[in-house]
């Protein structure tokens, strides 16, 4: 039997408008409940139907298929290695529809279940697929142990699991699921159709997802969201943003950077459901560490930040150090302390040099998935951005209260959203009742109610509400610690003393056993080694009450807590190894060998931690990497080269960032430098090649099919090499980025002083033409070329080829020197077709001394097949590949 028309209207799988709602009427197409649509339309007149597609939405299908309506918007920015892949809002539309083919063509149907394992732009994707056709997604963070995805994967009996290749092998043992690494994609997604897919009937009752824990202390245990659960904290939220959208209009697209997991709920809305109520652009895939943090928000030009708390203690740390090495901390906080009270406007202009690092366009940060400290809100406010937090948690669908970006009260995090009920019982803590409360646990293949009787949530958390119904959070309710004495001490009020003091990254404040009580225990993760511990402790303790006095401390001996996805420090974790340390005085040592750095290190070079001076340069270089991601710090990549023990590493913890002294000219992609470049070339370069040597090209038809930016390789004979492998080259591949070497490079911006001055006004001057010229960009030889390969990246993105010569350096004797392993991260991070190329012949020209015309033919150029290597593949067996490949020409 066929729905009413009136109810199926208000889902968009029952739906089709066609170019007769331009003819005063609209075509809605009748779906029965198996699914199946009528052929048959019923005709409604076009203000009927107005009225009903402002009904309120059903399903989250509806809100993925209103985004066919939007071609032309940026729905995803998604940075994979050094180059970034943009999604308009109709690519992900088309591509869920597809996964969604792909879940027929597999027999998966509505309440089948499919595990999501990564954080990228197809990972959204598959979600939405998943959406369309009613299957239950499992996301499950990046950076789960594959064990943990194993057991998850078994116990819900998942039909499909996708993910990056690499991780996906760890689930080849599990029967009954199909396997579908994101890059099989292009090949196997993509070959399905893209037409609206009508999908089954869905309702706010049908399960949306299912969110698991990490199961650390016991059988994991996952929350289960409906539909319905999604739409109760979303429909509020798109009905007061539609207050502002007449202003949005005026800044559109507005960029949201998300930096929260997708496979957390607050990531999920903050990166797939809020901002698209805006059709905004949302960034994910961006490194943590501050300094990357920091160059995607002015580079792309984002409006807002989202991130838990520690990565903004982190950029403020980072900011707060680069001020410390001009010397002028002081006078920043000074400043900071003075703009306490002053307009929003005028903070701007007295730290405009601030907002200049972070772009103009930048105006807010929405802290979630933790308290944010408020000295933190503090500092953000004063610097003139607005601070949004929200509060919430899994069971309740991500939001409870929500800070109004334009009524910002301090410390609060907002107010309960309409359509929920909030209350705080007797002992503080926070109760909760609405439509967002999660339907059930699911856990053992069974499910279990989250809410009581009277569908009241126990959060676990105390909170204060003020007369206007703000509400302030006051710490968890199970960390309360009860004294001997029997006085009741909250850790929050004590943490946030302790991180009022100087030299205090961050700080936990554990129940420390006694007696059969507890006291208060601080774990102290400080700036430096030098940090005074016992005054940090004492300058807290006069701003607590005495019976809340920290009398017992430990200071965590390595350079950050164990965390999780989330940047939540590990409380169990971190107790246990306190504990197992504690020697009874009220200053322990905090010595210890099983730290995180030790283990992290450990774990991603696969060998002792003792053991730095036997790694390759490319394996420091993805140690630092990840270590710059893991502690979100910025190290200084030439120190980083004579690290060789975990003392040494430890202490560039402590030690002041250190930028690069090298510049990477991006004045040189902007109208009208690359058409003078052109010009340039066309009119005297390519003449003069022609007229002097007149190279002989050979294997140039192997370019016939390639189109787009390419990386061509070519071994390195004299500063001239340029001009042949151009020569070589058609000319829709002609524009190149093309690295020299960094320290040459280096030495023409800034001559040494030593130089002549009529020496250094000529390589000064033959630096400011090549640049623009030839699009030259400085690659070193020794440290801090992957900022080089980040400018490629950029380069590429931009739709620039890239020339890089592997060797390193000039031959010395004509023979191709070994390549240096960097070509291979290189390439295996860019994605692009690699062009080997070699010159033959110059050697000769160039060891019989002439100064003019070479023999015309003298010169030969071969070029090699293109070069693909597939996503993940290790650098150094790319690099062994692209030497024998210039080798053979």
């Amino acid at each position: 039997m066929a729905e009413t028309p009136e109810r199926i209207c208000r889902y968009a799988g029952a739906m089709q408008v066609t170019a007769g709602k331009n003819r005063g009427q609209a075509r809605c197409f009748p779906i029965s409940r198996a699914g199946e649509r009528s052929e048959a339309p019923i005709l409604f007149p076009a203000p009927i139907f107005d009225t009903i597609s402002r009904m309120p939405h059903s399903s989250i299908a509806e809100y993925v298929k209103e985004f066919r309506h939007d071609a032309r918007d940026v729905a995803l920015v998604d940075r994979k290695g050094y180059r970034v892949t943009r999604w308009t809002y109709l690519q992900i539309a088309y591509t869920a529809a597809q996964v969604a083919r792909e879940f027929e063509r597999l027999g998966i149907k509505k309440g089948d279940h499919a595990v999501l394992w990564g954080d990228c732009a197809e990972w959204v994707a598959a979600f939405y697929g998943c959406v369309l056709s009613g299957v239950v997604a499992i996301p499950l963070d990046q950076i789960a142990a594959p064990e943990f995805v194993q057991t998850i994967t078994r116990q819900v009996r998942a039909r499909v699991a996708f993910g990056p290749r690499e991780q996906l092998h760890h689930l080849r043992q599990v029967t009954g699921t199909v396997l579908i690494p994101f890059e099989d994609f292009p090949d196997r997604i993509a070959t399905h159709s893209f037409a609206d897919y009508p999908g089954p009937l869905l309702g706010p009752t049908d399960v949306l997802e299912i969110l698991f824990t990490s199961g650390a202390t016991g059988a994991p245990k996952g929350v289960v969201i409906t539909h319905g659960n999604v739409l109760s904290n979303l429909e509020p939220l798109k009905k007061g943003i539609s207050n502002y959208l007449k202003y949005e209009r005026i800044f559109h697209p507005i960029r949201f950077l998300n930096l929260v997991p997708l496979s957390h709920v607050f990531g999920q809305f903050m990166g797939m459901f809020v901002p698209q109520l805006l059709r905004a652009t949302v960034l994910i895939g961006a490194p943590p560490k501050p300094s990357d943090v920091i160059r995607t928000i002015r580079r792309e030009r984002v409006s807002v930040l989202v991130a838990v708390p520690r990565t903004l203690d982190s950029l403020k740390d980072h900011i707060e150090r680069e001020y410390e090495m001009r010397g002028e901390l002081v006078s920043l906080r000074a400043r900071l302390e003075s703009a306490a009270e002053i307009k929003f406007l005028k903070r701007w202009v007295r730290f405009r040099r601030v907002h200049s690092q972070f772009g103009w366009k930048f105006w807010a940060v929405v802290s979630g998935g933790a308290a944010l400290d408020s000295a933190t809100e503090e500092f953000w406010r004063r610097l003139g951005y607005v601070v949004v937090q929200g509060y919430g948690m899994t069971e309740t669908t991500s939001l409870i209260s929500v800070n109004h970006p334009f009524g910002v009260q301090r410390g609060s995090i907002g107010k309960p959203l309409p359509g929920r009920e909030m209350k705080i019982d007797e002992s503080g803590e926070i109760l909760v009742r609405g439509d967002n409360i999660a339907s059930a646990y699911w856990q053992d293949g069974e499910m279990k109610p989250v809410a009581n009787e009277d569908g009241w949530l126990r959060t676990g958390d105390l909170g204060a509400l003020d007369a206007s119904g703000n509400l302030y959070f006051k710490g968890r309710k199970k960390n309360v610690i009860v004294t001997p004495e029997g006085m009741n001490v909250y850790p929050q009020d004590l943490e946030n003393a302790l991180r009022a003091q100087p030299g205090v990254k961050d700080c936990l404040i554990l129940p420390f056993p006694r007696g059969g009580n507890a006291v208060p225990g601080a774990v102290l993760l400080l700036s430096g080694p030098t940090v005074d511990a016992a005054g940090i402790v004492g300058g807290a303790n006069e701003l607590l009450a005495e019976y809340q006095h920290i009398r017992q401390w430990f200071v965590w001996p390595e350079d950050d807590f164990p965390r999780t996805s989330t940047q939540k420090p590990k409380s169990n974790v971190i107790l246990q190894f306190v504990l197992s340390h504690l020697d009874g005085t009220s200053n322990p040592a905090g010595a210890g060998s099983s730290g995180s750095v030790a283990e992290f290190v450990a774990q991603v070079t696969r060998r002792s931690a003792e053991k730095l001076s036997e790694l390759s340069s490319l394996e420091r270089v993805e140690l630092m990497s990840a270590l710059e991601d893991r502690f979100q710090v910025d190290l200084n990549e030439s120190k980083f080269t004579a690290v060789t023990t975990l003392a040494d590493l430890e202490q560039m913890f402590h030690a002041p960032s250190e930028r690069t002294d090298f510049l990477y000219p991006r004045w040189v992609q902007r109208w009208p430098v690359p058409w003078i470049r052109r010009a340039v070339y066309c009119l005297l370069a390519w003449p003069a090649t022609q007229i002097l040597s007149r190279p002989r090209i050979e294997g140039g038809e192997r370019l016939r099919s390639v189109h787009g930016p390419v990386l061509v390789i070519c071994n390195h004979v004299t500063y001239l090499d340029a001009g042949f492998v151009l020569a070589a080259l058609p000319h829709r591949l002609r524009d190149l980025a093309i690295a020299m070497e960094g320290e040459r490079v280096q030495r023409m911006r800034r001559p040494p002083e030593e130089w002549p001055w009529l020496t250094r006004l000529a390589v000064r001057a033959g630096y400011w033409l090549m640049t623009p010229l030839f699009h030259a960009f400085p690659l070193p030889q020794r440290a801090g070329f992957r900022e080089s390969f980040r400018f490629a990246g950029e380069a590429a993105d931009k739709g620039y080829g890239v020339l890089v010569f592997p060797e390193g350096m000039r031959t010395p004797d004509g023979k191709i020197q070994p390549f240096r392993n960097g070509i291979g991260l290189l390439a295996s991070n860019l994605n692009l077709p690699v062009v080997p190329m070699r010159i033959h012949g110059l050697w000769e020209v160039k060891k019989s001394g002439r100064r003019g015309f070479a023999p015309w033919g003298a010169i030969r150029v071969n070029v090699g097949e293109p070069i693909r290597f597939a996503t993940g593949s290790d650098p150094a067996e790319i690099t062994r590949t692209l030497e024998g490949a210039v080798r053979s020409l």
